[in-house]
């Protein structure tokens, strides 16, 4: 690593064996991916909850050739985060799989999926001509009327499962599928 870590306290006071844990933690990124030119982890311990106890919120920077990973795991007050060393443990995991993907990308090692993305309509527009489909990367993808095969537009309906194609650039509105074709929904049949 080019910048030596950067770690940061607030409303806590920290033990030596948490901070050596941490720069364990930074040390193996630096394994991962020698290119880190910076890494900072700030741990802080916001007010005392009555509902959940102490919850610590972690935040791990780390900057790479052309990007900045973060990971700020402040959503739902989750039991672990009640014990710094699990909720530590959880945040270095995530930054230490978003630094294998990154490194995957750097060598053009980036695997592509098999089989076609599939996704559910959530809005339609029969009236004009368009509609919109929650895919499984978590897009949000427009389509229209001229973009269903195997199908008819005026028969699609909220909540029917397809499989799409979607355009590689994005347009003003955002993403668009220039193929969409309705697909049964997966049923387990033992």
């Amino acid at each position: 690593m080019q910048v030596p870590l950067e770690l940061s306290f607030q409303h806590i006071e920290v033990e030596d064996d948490i901070k050596d844990y941490v720069r364990e933690r930074v040390d193996y990124l630096g394994q991962l991916f020698d290119g880190i030119t910076s890494c900072r982890v700030h741990i802080s311990l916001p007010q005392h909850s009555k509902k959940t106890g102490h919850i610590y919120d972690i935040t791990i920077e780390v900057r790479v050739p052309g990007t900045e990973l973060v990971v700020s795991d402040r959503k739902g007050d989750r039991q672990e985060r009640q014990h710094l060393r699990i909720a530590l443990r959880d945040a270095f995991a995530i930054i230490e799989r978003d630094l294998k993907i990154y490194r995957q990308k750097m060598r053009g090692e980036v695997k592509v999926l098999d089989g076609m993305l599939q996704g559910k309509i959530v809005e339609i527009r029969h009236d004009r001509d368009f509609g919109q489909i929650t895919a499984t990367d978590r897009r949000l993808i427009y389509f229209h009327r001229n973009s269903v095969v195997d199908g008819n537009f005026d028969d699609l309906k909220v909540g029917d499962t397809v499989e799409l194609v979607a355009r590689h650039e994005d347009s003003d509105i955002g993403p668009q599928a220039s193929t969409v074709r309705p697909i049964s929904a997966l049923k387990y049949q033992p």
